[in-house]
């Protein structure tokens, strides 16, 4: 059996899939302010299966990454 010894994911930070999505009064995009912001559900299921393989033993070290602002940092805690 092959053993990973790390599995880096990808993390992205979207508005929430529960909240009803604001068109800017202009039109030029959606209006992100004060809006909960969480991580992209397909994100989530990727951390879910990357803790599996490490579980199995299958891997030794799982690593969850994320590219933009600082207000990132919660959505990495939560990974």
């Amino acid at each position: 059996e092959m053993s990973l010894s790390r599995v880096l994911v990808g993390v992205k930070r979207v508005v929430d899939y529960a909240v009803k999505i604001r068109v800017k009064p202009d039109g030029s995009g959606v209006d992100k302010a004060n809006v909960k912001m969480s991580m992209n559900p397909f994100c989530e299921i990727a951390v879910e299966e990357s803790v599996r393989l490490k579980e199995r033993g299958l891997a030794q070290e799982v690593v969850a990454m994320t590219i933009g602002p600082s207000q990132n940092m919660e959505t990495i805690r939560t990974a």
